[in-house]
């Protein structure tokens, strides 16, 4: 147990959560006396007024009732500030003066700056649009766009008016795409021409004749052109649906914004599941609920405060991009990056940080294992003197990643290794400055969250690994699937392992401290570079090949991250050979994206499956990784298992 850092007492009594602890103690007469798991114990304790005060302290904006909460037997039935209303962009646009706002970078350095005055503006330009066009209340207004401020803009006109967001950015292949917004409708795709990436330009245009054929719902298309770009002159053309270029909202009058008031628990957004056995699950999450939620890791658990500059290495395909906007909420600023984090030079974004004087800096343990590894020393490049706190979060950050950052990055800074996912749109364990940081563990669970680790049998377990679940109802619990007929998709992701518990998916430890250690997936969604990616893409680019009878695909933990690897079983006369991966390798990279192109393609006899016929990943992966094969009295063929141990290919 290495501790790296721990907070000043001047750090500790100008933060956002001493300011909290006092807020508490006015209110409710209760004293914690800078102890975080005090806090944390009421907290859990005390659900309806926790997230009551939430609401309280971080001035949230809306007409709140008195009630607290609705309690219910069933988990996610349990409903906090009910009849409560509120505008989830009226909280985002918290200021309309001449202060900085958001700050645009692409990878080719051109940048872009708004005050909240412009953007405020922007917005109301915006809406007038959608409205124009009858885009109202629940319709679903689907994004292919790059993290850009017109994103940003798209988003808050669209929860502005209630309707429903969901996007995916250009790294999605045209596939990935139709899989994700066919199965919600929408009747508005907001587009960019073109996007960048490593130097290269890639048409997005020329993707949008098969979108619109497999989506038939889509009426209007806005084409944005890219940051800094003219417009890629393509003429497009297509029966019962009207083009639109984002230009002619600019030229829209704009007028202060008439905020109206939905439920704490109208829809907000849809963001997918990696889409492991299947198409992905459309989860939709509620308004009230992912504020309260944001703002609380905001403020409480990272310390933003106003005028800060946060930044979050994302795309508005993931979700922290959600959770970085928020930021807005607590009237920071947002500093956006859109391209290949080191086109150029290794320590691009840190340059970025250096020169936004970036408060928060927020990346993949990916990259900091990049960077590591490239032996940047960054003290001697850059002062970094704004930064307050760097946040990681994706796959586990390794103990070398947290020694690389205090050693070469900034001594004086708080390292908030966070974990969540897009399930909640938020975290679950994550940091905060009443604690020291340790090497390789996460500081502490979330305020109002009773996470635990539970052994197969459903037994809270420490020191040892196991199952991360949540045993207590929370606001930013999904509000459904969308699609899925009497909740049977989203109880079976859920609650099928654990009776009436939230079971998460994520192997971790935690210790009598209360820190964590997150291992990574214990299900079959792939994770490299942190980003959760579907077997299911790949299989469907897979199963178009002849020479091919069936595959299976399994992550391998490898060098602190995660790789890809195919296992294929070949037809009747045909070799794999370099010619036939490359083939594999590109159709993968251009069908569905170039995240889900396997680290290796290995040939094998036979494949594991269940005795009603299933492929089982699982048992692959705990194979190849040296780990214990349960339940294999439920395999058709356990024996094949044998011929995946000790693979030389997996050796380098």
């Amino acid at each position: 147990m290495t501790k790296l850092w721990s907070a000043s007492k001047k750090q500790i009594l100008n933060s956002n959560l001493y300011k909290y602890e006092q807020f508490l103690n006015l209110k409710y007469k209760v004293k914690f006396d800078l102890n975080y798991n005090k806090i944390l114990n009421w907290s859990v304790k005390n659900p309806g007024k926790f997230w009551d005060s939430i609401w309280d302290f971080c001035k949230i904006k809306g007409k709140k009732n008195k009630k607290k909460i609705i309690k219910s037997k069933v988990f996610f039935k349990n409903y906090f500030l009910p009849k409560t209303k509120l505008n989830f962009s009226q909280n985002l646009l918290s200021k309309n003066n001449n202060d900085k706002a958001i700050t645009f970078v692409s990878e080719n350095g051109f940048r872009k700056q708004i005050s909240w005055k412009q953007l405020n503006a922007n917005v109301s330009k915006t809406i007038k649009f959608f409205k124009k066009i009858k885009i109202k209340k629940k319709d679903r207004v689907a994004a292919y766009m790059p993290n850009s401020i017109e994103t940003i803009e798209g988003f808050l006109a669209t929860t502005a008016i209630g309707s429903i967001w969901s996007s995916c950015s250009p790294d999605f292949g045209t596939n990935g795409v139709i899989e994700r917004f066919s199965q919600i409708k929408p009747k508005i795709l907001i587009i960019t021409d073109k996007y960048f990436y490593n130097g290269k330009e890639i048409n997005i245009l020329e993707r949008v004749p098969k979108i619109l054929k497999k989506i038939k719902s889509i009426k209007y298309v806005l084409i944005a052109n890219y940051p800094g770009q003219k417009y890629l002159d393509t003429k497009l053309k297509i029966n019962n649906v009207v083009f639109f270029r984002w230009n002619e909202v600019n030229k829209i009058k704009s007028e202060v914004i008439r905020f109206k008031n939905f439920d704490f628990n109208h829809e907000l957004a849809i963001l997918y599941s990696s889409g492991t056995t299947g198409k992905p699950k459309c989860i939709c999450h509620r308004t009230g609920g992912v504020l309260l939620q944001h703002a609380k890791e905001h403020q409480l658990h990272c310390d933003i405060k106003e005028k800060d500059n946060v930044f979050y290495f994302t795309t508005c395909g993931w979700m922290m991009w959600n959770w970085m906007v928020s930021a807005l909420a607590s009237k920071a600023s947002i500093v956006l990056f859109d391209g290949f984090p080191m086109y150029k030079k290794d320590d691009l974004l840190l340059n970025i940080a250096n020169r936004e004087k970036i408060t928060l800096f927020g990346v993949s343990a990916k990259y900091i294992d990049t960077i590591r590894k490239s032996k940047i020393s960054v003290k001697k490049k850059y002062k970094l003197k704004n930064l307050k706190t760097i946040c990681s979060t994706g796959s586990p950050l390794s103990k070398d990643g947290f020694e690389y950052i205090y050693k070469h990055i900034k001594s004086n800074v708080h390292l908030s290794s966070i974990s969540g996912g897009t399930d909640i749109v938020s975290c679950f364990v994550l940091g905060n400055l009443y604690e020291p940081v340790i090497s390789g563990e996460i500081q502490n669970k979330g305020l109002g969250l009773d996470v635990d680790i539970f052994d197969e049998k459903g037994k809270s377990i420490k020191n040892t690994r196991g199952e991360l679940v949540c045993k207590n109802p929370f606001p930013s619990m999904p509000i459904k699937f969308w699609n899925d007929k009497n909740n049977v998709k989203f109880k079976n992701a859920y609650f099928n392992k654990y009776s009436n518990i939230w079971h998460h998916g994520d192997y971790a430890e935690t210790n009598k401290k209360g820190s964590f250690i997150i291992y990574g997936r214990s299900d079959t969604t792939l994770n490299p570079g942190g980003v959760r990616l579907g077997t299911a893409e790949i299989y469907s680019e897979v199963e178009k090949f002849e020479e091919i009878k069936e595959s299976i695909v399994v992550g391998q933990t490898w060098d602190n991250d995660v790789r890809i690897i195919l296992f294929i079983v070949l037809n009747q006369n045909y070799n794999l050979d370099k010619n036939l991966i490359m083939k594999i390798k590109k159709q993968i990279k251009i069908n569905a994206s170039p995240r889900h192109v396997p680290a290796k393609i290995i040939s094998v006899n036979d494949i594991p499956r269940t005795k009603n016929g299933k492929i089982v990943e699982l048992a692959v992966k705990n194979t190849i990784e040296g780990n214990e094969i349960k339940n294999k009295e439920a395999l058709a063929n356990p024996e094949v298992l044998e011929k995946f141990k000790n693979l030389d290919e997996l050796k380098y």
